[in-house]
């Protein structure tokens, strides 16, 4: 893409309509991909069906209209299923839960005020990379009993390591022995049609990159399914197709709302569920924004503070009538950008076509097959783990590669947040091991006549974590030799460090080692006290 182009996108995106002609088609992408994600984890997380799709068009329509994003979505998350399922078991009804949900949002909605949005940024490159892989693998094994039709509960689960006497990965070989003809057909079919789309029609004209390739698949699906129905080989069971609630009339329609309970607010445990949804909801939707603003091909930079502001106005609605929480979804917003999506317009696009699907057509929502959305999500999932990226990830080196493979497979074996803990507990380790290993230099000037002139320059910065290295080396120091510490171009210099130079002078009494120690105040041959020279408390030496 050119400069100017890039600038004439910036310029049109003050006017978001001007870009509908990339955010319509991918707001329809992203309507597909939200549709059966907002039924499958208000499934996973044991609340009504209903609830996941308020959430998706809260997130569209809401959080969308007020987030700073350009390309982020928002709606259900898979990682809260987990906190969801556990609530509303705990606080005794869905009512009391919702009341969580809207306290939660209040919270995230203080954090913006706070300015907590800053914490987003601390975490590594090779954390965050591995959260987006993790994701795409999860989701296409996820998608793989939809694929061949196997209709198990298992795959509804968000945990790929069962405790019920059989695992994710059982569930996977055995749905081959349970192959649904139709089904498997019909997702063949569609996964032809998205490769020929992205591969070669794309590139061909302007009418290919109008109608994408999701939308043709999903109609080639609902078309084969009127076309074999009530044929028993090739025909689609009823429950291997999206199922939304059909309303009869308004009245009906509007009973599906769930309102929160009110008088439940003096219960403790509401609070505690609304202080773990706000934190954990904060903390993936900063998640999602880093990675989302990594993978924007305009490299735009979201304000996180006003996204936690957006995210808590959109859960305290969510939540006031009957949705489940929300936050930013890195599977939606990635699936925006590969589509071309170029400003919010096409996330609050796609929350529109979310109500207006379930008001105008829900008849014709349920004759989609699931195996068809699970081409979709196959190619998604991907996308954002091509092989070529452990490649790329290997090459970088150790430090780089090891946080990543960590958080991709405790995310592929636990869960979302534990994934990203472990990932971020390696990438600690790694910063501890470079500590350590960048806290001196160590030169060696003369050997003559077997007398040893070494010489020590410590880093700008040095802690207790270089406690280890800088004691081994001193310790390592042969007799009748001298030493010339040079801390020219240190700034801080922590008490510990100080310490092991105090005792160190004494023990270089005995060992018959001469200390030369350089600094901005000039030259001090054998010290007789470190702690006296740096006054007692850690030093900017300057």
């Amino acid at each position: 893409m050119s400069q100017h182009t890039i600038i004439v996108i910036k310029m049109n995106s003050s006017n978001p309509f001007k870009n509908l002609k990339s955010d319509l088609p991918s707001s329809v992408v992203v309507f597909f991909v939200a549709l059966p994600l907002c039924l499958g984890i208000a499934l996973a997380s044991g609340a009504p069906l209903f609830s996941g799709l308020i959430a998706g068009i809260v997130g569209g329509i809401v959080v969308g209209s007020i987030s700073g994003s350009s390309v982020g979505v928002s709606g259900p998350a898979a990682g809260l299923a987990a906190i969801v399922l556990t609530a509303i078991g705990t606080l005794g009804s869905f009512e009391n839960f919702l009341l969580a949900v809207v306290l939660g949002g209040a919270i995230q909605f203080i954090f913006g005020i706070l300015r907590a949005g800053v914490i987003g940024y601390y975490f590594p490159s090779s954390v965050i990379k591995g959260m987006l892989t993790g994701i795409g693998i999860i989701i296409i094994l996820k998608q793989i009993p939809y694929f061949f039709g196997y209709n198990s509960n298992s795959h509804e689960s968000l945990n790929l390591l069962q405790f019920e006497g059989k695992s994710f990965f059982s569930e996977i070989f055995n749905s081959v022995n349970f192959i649904s003809p139709g089904a498997t057909a019909v997702a063949l079919i569609a996964l032809l049609i998205l490769l020929l789309w992205s591969e070669v029609l794309s590139s061909k004209g302007k009418i290919f990159q109008l109608v994408q390739g999701p939308l043709v698949a999903v109609l080639v699906g609902i078309i084969y399914f009127v076309c074999t129905q009530g044929n028993i080989l090739w025909g689609i069971s009823s429950e291997l197709l999206v199922s939304v609630p059909v309303p009869e009339d308004a009245s009906t329609f509007l009973a599906q709302f769930s309102f929160p309970n009110f008088a439940a607010i003096s219960n403790p445990q509401i609070w505690i569920t609304a202080f773990t949804i706000a934190l954990v909801a904060s903390l993936e939707t900063l998640l999602c924004v880093e990675a989302t603003d990594k993978i924007d091909p305009l490299k735009r930079v979201t304000p996180t503070n006003k996204e936690l502001l957006a995210q808590g106005v959109g859960n305290v609605l969510s939540g006031l009538i009957g949705g489940l929480p929300v936050t930013q979804v890195i599977v939606r917003s990635s699936a925006n950008i590969q589509s071309g999506g170029r400003t919010k317009m096409s996330a609050i696009l796609h929350g529109f076509l979310l109500l207006i699907s379930v008001i105008l057509i829900p008849n014709l929502l349920n004759k989609i097959p699931l195996s068809v959305l699970a081409s979709v999500l196959f190619i998604v999932g991907y996308k954002l783990a091509k092989p070529a990226l452990f490649v790329n990830m290997y090459r970088l080196g150790w430090k780089q590669f090891t946080p990543f493979v960590v958080t991709v497979l405790g995310i592929v074996f636990t869960d979302l947040l534990i994934g990203i803990a472990l990932g971020l507990s390696v990438g600690v380790v790694v910063i501890l091991i470079k500590s350590f290993q960048n806290s001196h230099f160590l030169h060696i000037e003369d050997h003559s006549n077997g007398a040893h002139k070494i010489k020590m320059t410590l880093a700008e910065e040095v802690t207790f974590f270089n406690k280890g290295a800088i004691l081994k080396e001193l310790d390592s120091l042969p007799h009748n030799s001298s030493l010339e510490l040079d801390v020219t171009k240190t700034r801080y210099l922590d008490n510990d460090i100080i310490e092991i130079l105090e005792d160190f002078s004494q023990k270089a009494l005995r060992r018959k080692i001469d200390i030369k120690l350089v600094s901005v105040r000039g030259v001090v041959k054998n010290p007789e006290s470190f702690i006296q020279f740096f006054q007692l408390r850690p030093q900017k030496t300057t």
